[in-house]
């Protein structure tokens, strides 16, 4: 489950930010469950018109970690679990959820944590390496990176993803739902891969083509992973 920790968690900031997280890759996030913390919220959220919202944006509001007392009755109150989360996975994803993208779609600026970028007719190229809790997306086109994509990092395209390094990341492809695209690899070992939605996480890619180069794609409404040559 993706953790979300946001000092303000009223229905207003939590719809802009997640809509602009949704608009990112709306095939990927499909009923994704969220688990809401409360570390830095100190005031106890309307937890009935949060989870109203997570169902408007097609999201499962699973449950809430870091608590206080009053907030943990009130979590109850409205059908909610509280969990306890481990620090490490908190913070992993703490880099990833809800944070409204530095390269949107609408403005077309830098990506997150300013990585160079260039945009060409037929791809977005990223002329470096994408590290730990930096984001990059390619709307509509191709997205090209000429480095690695490091453990923590997220590249997201619309298109196909071409890394010319090893991928130790997330890379999300065809994330407006197209299943014809691809993802390409100089060296596969991958926290994530995702087509069109349909997903493995590690543990499933590490077999014959861990640690080589890689194509994956959908066939049969299933990914599939073969080696370059």
């Amino acid at each position: 489950m993706s953790v979300l920790h946001c000092a303000d968690v009223s229905v207003a900031t939590l719809q802009k930010l997640l809509s602009a997280k949704l608009a990112q890759a709306p095939a990927f996030f499909l009923q994704a469950p969220i688990v809401l913390n409360l570390s830095d919220v100190s005031q106890t959220p309307d937890f009935v018109s949060l989870k109203k919202l997570f169902i408007e944006l097609k999201l499962v509001l699973v449950g809430v970690t870091a608590a206080t007392p009053e907030q943990k009755a009130a979590a109850h109150a409205a059908g909610l679990a509280v969990l306890q989360a481990g620090k490490a996975s908190v913070k992993a994803k703490e880099q990833t959820v809800a944070q409204p993208p530095a390269n949107g779609p609408a403005n077309g600026a830098a990506p997150t944590s300013a990585v160079a970028a260039a945009t060409t007719m037929d791809s977005k190229v990223v002329e470096q390496t994408v590290r730990s809790g930096q984001q990059i997306y390619a709307k509509g086109t191709d997205l090209i990176v000429k480095g690695a994509v490091g453990a923590g990092a997220e590249v997201i395209a619309d298109g196909n993803i071409h890394i010319y390094g090893s991928l130790r990341g997330k890379a999300i492809a065809g994330a407006s739902g197209d299943t014809s695209k691809r993802i390409y690899c100089y060296n596969l070992q991958a926290e994530l891969v995702s087509i069109a939605g349909n997903y493995w996480l590690s543990d499933s890619l590490q077999g014959k083509f861990w640690g080589k180069s890689a194509c994956i794609k959908m066939q049969d409404d299933s990914l599939v992973i073969s080696e370059l040559v």
